[in-house]
């Protein structure tokens, strides 16, 4: 009798241990069915991460290294990109911030301001990224070693046109009169090391 009744009760208890777990895949499952997938790109005007890091491939440009007034008092000359994590405009631009960059992120602070963090202020002190700001994003300001705005313009403009002011901030050679500037590979092969 004593058997019978061991025998039940595992049986019993078996079959409450699937019970169980059934009604847990199916919760699981429920829960997977209701997740809506997030459908953000960048064409569109819904957020999805920092623009620099999911479009641009740079995470090192957020947070910037320097503020804008320690750049200003150490007479660097530096280009402020104003821009929002959710707007169209602004993440196809990551990609022209990113580029700047790179071919002069270790002769000028390259400093990337969310306008959404810029504090609500009736007026702002020149060293203050708020000061610069016209209210469209995607906005440029570039300033030379004296702390001089040489370009403040928004919406979105070609690289080329950029890098014309930061080649006179630097006294470089136009575009014309100079060889194109090239990326050097992350593999490629030295053989000056090599002897």
């Amino acid at each position: 009798m004593n058997d019978i009744k061991l025998q039940l009760l595992q049986t019993l208890i078996r079959n409450w241990r699937r019970f169980v777990s059934k009604c847990l895949l199916l919760l699981t499952c429920l829960f997977v069915i209701s997740i809506q997938p997030a459908m953000a790109g960048i064409n569109d005007d819904k957020y999805d991460g920092n623009i620099f890091v999911v479009y641009a491939g740079n995470g090192s440009l957020v947070p910037a290294r320097e503020t804008l007034e320690k750049s200003l008092a150490e007479h660097k000359p530096t280009v402020v990109a104003f821009y929002v994590d959710d707007s169209s405009d602004c993440k196809q631009y990551a990609l022209i911030v990113s580029r700047i960059q790179e071919f002069y992120g270790r002769a000028a602070e390259i400093i990337p301001v969310n306008v959404d963090t810029i504090p609500e202020s009736a007026t702002y002190s020149p060293t203050e990224p708020g000061y610069y700001y016209s209210g469209g994003v995607p906005q440029i300001v570039v300033f030379n070693k004296s702390g001089e705005v040489v370009l403040s313009k928004k919406g979105q403009m070609p690289y080329e046109e950029i890098d014309d002011k930061l080649r006179e901030v630097f006294d470089l050679l136009p575009r014309s009169e100079s060889a194109e500037l090239k990326r050097r590979s992350f593999n490629e092969f030295n053989s000056e090391l090599r002897k």
